[in-house]
């Protein structure tokens, strides 16, 4: 009884954790757009779909993209800002140009000149309950050197920072 009622709990709580999405397949572009505002990006994709971002959260923590077909209808809907999106883009990361990291990741919530390798460094912040940001370096030529984790540093203590 006591195992039954803790797993109960337990995903009760992981469904507590669960973002829904703002949108499901199927929706019109214009009610996409009625019920999410407008896009923070658009990115043409192949067949004449278009990726629509959706940047949203407080300091940017969700981004939401909804792939639409050719026919303006919602094919797929997900929120990218998440460590498995993050571990596939790191996959295929090096050499990547700047425009696909867009369509891949969407706007970036800072953007820093003079990136640990020159460049410029893109970070997002994501719904986690450490203190992390996801970071990417794109060299001066625009392509993705690489992607890390850090500290994100509003969540710094100020005794921290001496």
């Amino acid at each position: 009884m006591l195992k039954t009622l803790s797993m109960a709990v337990c995903a009760l709580a992981l469904q507590a954790c669960a973002v829904a999405p703002p949108a499901a397949p199927g929706q019109s572009q214009a009610d996409l757009q009625q019920r999410l505002g407008t896009p923070t990006g658009r990115y043409a994709l192949p067949d004449g779909a278009t990726r629509l971002e959706f940047a949203r959260g407080p300091f940017g923590r969700e981004t939401w993209m909804v792939d639409v077909d050719a026919s303006g209808r919602a094919t797929a809907v997900r929120q990218v800002l998440n460590e498995a999106s993050f571990a596939a883009f790191q996959a295929r990361a090096p050499g990547m140009p700047r425009d696909e990291l867009l369509r891949t990741l969407g706007r970036p919530g800072e953007r820093r000149h003079g990136g640990w390798q020159g460049g410029e460094v893109w970070s997002w912040r994501y719904p986690t309950n450490d203190c992390l940001w996801f970071q990417v370096s794109i060299g001066d030529d625009g392509l993705v050197r690489d992607g890390a984790y850090g500290i994100d540093p509003r969540c710094d203590a100020a005794s921290d920072r001496q």
